[in-house]
């Protein structure tokens, strides 16, 4: 083995499917959670629509959750410092009911 080079066995290689590579647009997200799991529903709520669809959804164990926010935030932290601050503000959002055809 040489110095510097990296071991076949550390690397991961990713495949992104052609039916996943175009991704999802997504406006709002719902965060729920058992002692076993974490599940984040990401929605696409359009104005005017008094409904959402549930455009994807992940499942996630309590450590890869933390693993997760872990990396969103150092990502964040980049992203700010490089392009500034992002401005939140408290936006009124409707009441969520979780409900309808195809939906758990």
């Amino acid at each position: 083995m040489n110095p510097g080079q990296p071991q076949e066995e550390n690397v991961l290689n990713v495949e992104l499917p052609d039916e996943v590579s175009g991704g999802i647009y997504s406006n709002l997200a719902i965060i729920s959670h058992t002692p076993s799991e974490f599940v984040i529903d990401f929605l696409q709520v359009l104005p005017g629509l008094p409904k959402a669809r549930v455009r994807s959804r992940v499942i996630l164990s309590p450590y890869h959750y933390k693993k997760l926010l872990m990396a969103m935030q150092d990502n964040l932290n980049k992203y700010e410092s490089r392009f500034g601050e992002i401005s939140v503000q408290d936006d009124w959002m409707p009441p969520v009911a979780l409900g309808g055809p195809g939906l758990a």
